[in-house]
């Protein structure tokens, strides 16, 4: 026999039974919230704080007795030299890497998903993707070698069509560009497994009835394919742009930020005052790098959402 809950006493349970439900939800992402606030939200408080100080490594012992500069930092970084030529750097990677690196996983995906699917798919997918997922140390290295003026494999198979190699990675013209097509081959491959993914849930009706008005293949690629890909494409593109006004590791392997600072990036003059030990410096050089990162995404999210 059911027992009937008084009217006022239903709310109340509903209540009960949330709050348990929410309670359940914040105990399974307790582990995440303790490493984000331990290693993400408090090292980015603790730097945006160590901005307005002189704090250098000697000060690392007692790092209350630093003085407090105000925006002295911010007012040396417009004046720094070395750093707008590591933000110009970076403007540059950005602009040139970032739509050749989603040109070339949607290149690779569309191949994926129409005639080169009959062979083996899974071969190409893991040889496009497995860069990705490599040590970026080890590809800087292996890419090193591979532009060596004399012994490297890209001048010598330029050789043999009659061509002379330029030293690619010691010469201002070349180096940056250098590092841009490595970046762009070893990060394609995710873009090329996302897109994939989105191409093989548009529906084939669109394409059959794009046909059927007769659409030829470009067509049918501009009515239907990119305008499906619109949010993946969106997606892509923020975050391809948010990991590429970070690129450090491939500079610091490859040139250490020449020649004539010609491949500093930005991330890179940050390490660098860290290790001179110019950590107030470095700290307003890492905010504005922050803020800026999140002015792009939030442009970027906006422009896309509108269109």
């Amino acid at each position: 026999m059911s027992v009937a809950v008084p009217a006022g006493r239903v709310a109340p349970i509903r209540l009960r039974g949330t709050l348990r439900q929410a309670g359940i939800g914040w105990i399974f992402i307790l582990p995440f919230v303790v490493l984000f606030v331990v290693f993400y939200l408090g090292p980015l408080l603790v730097g945006i704080g160590m901005s307005f100080t002189d704090m250098r490594s000697t000060d690392v012992t007692d790092p209350l007795a630093v003085n407090v500069v105000g925006v002295d930092n911010y007012l040396r970084l417009m004046n720094d030299g070395a750093m707008r030529k590591a933000a110009l750097n970076t403007v540059v990677f950005v602009v040139t890497a970032l739509p050749l690196t989603i040109g070339l996983g949607l290149a690779a995906a569309v191949l994926l998903n129409s005639g080169i699917a009959r062979l083996p798919a899974a071969f190409f997918r893991l040889g496009y993707y497995l860069p990705n997922i490599t040590s970026i140390i080890g590809i800087a290295v292996a890419w090193k070698f591979l532009l060596e003026p004399e012994a490297g494999l890209v001048n010598r198979l330029l050789e043999l069509v009659g061509v002379q190699g330029p030293n690619w990675l010691q010469s201002t013209s070349t180096a940056l560009p250098s590092i841009i097509v490595m970046t762009a081959w070893r990060s394609f491959g995710f873009n090329m497994v996302v897109l994939l993914a989105a191409l093989q849930s548009i529906p084939r009706e669109l394409y059959e009835a794009a046909e059927v008005d007769g659409a030829g293949r470009w067509a049918r690629f501009r009515a239907v394919t990119l305008p499906s890909l619109r949010p993946v494409l969106l997606f892509c593109t923020v975050y391809s742009s948010v990991g590429f006004m970070q690129f450090l590791e491939e500079p610091l392997v490859m040139t250490r930020g020449g020649p004539l600072d010609s491949t500093l990036s930005a991330s890179l003059a940050i390490f660098n005052q860290f290790g001179v030990g110019n950590y107030g410096y470095a700290g307003a050089a890492s905010s504005v790098l922050f803020v800026v990162i999140v002015a792009l995404a939030v442009l970027q999210l906006r422009l896309g959402r509108r269109r």
